[in-house]
């Protein structure tokens, strides 16, 4: 089961049971299935609690994802500040739309396994985000 729920912001306007259906999907591709998946939709000032909190960094980011997955069940929490989303969407000139379907599936890709802090994971990363967003 996946979850949509916010704290502090309003819902982003994403069509749930399609976002749910492509998150199945991309899970799939990985031969992995879905368990429970909780997505919090939070502003800057709360991602930044989260992360000098639990992981101990002080700075903003877009996404935080604890990973609770056992064996090939995806199981997670997934904190995404939508500030950060739309600061990068700019950032990088992308639509917000494309920015936030990016952060949410990178949350999965990581509960499937791919990093993206090491050398050359970035790239990997990129690709697999790149190829989910073309199964939307």
């Amino acid at each position: 089961m996946i979850t949509y729920n916010t704290d502090g912001v309003k819902m982003p306007n994403i069509k749930k049971r399609e976002t749910t259906q492509w998150i199945k999907a991309v899970a799939a591709s990985y031969n992995r299935k879905v368990g429970e998946i909780g997505y919090m939709f939070v502003d800057d000032e709360k991602i930044l609690e989260v992360n000098n909190e639990y992981l101990g960094h002080d700075y903003y980011t877009d996404i935080i994802t604890f990973d609770y997955c056992e064996g090939s069940t995806l199981n997670g929490d997934l904190v995404i500040s939508l500030d950060t989303v739309r600061t990068n969407a700019e950032k990088f000139h992308k639509d917000y739309e494309e920015e936030l379907h990016r952060v949410i599936i990178h949350g999965v890709l990581h509960l499937c396994g791919i990093n993206d802090k090491g050398p050359g994971e970035r790239e990997i990363m990129e690709a697999a985000e790149n190829k989910a967003l073309a199964m939307r």
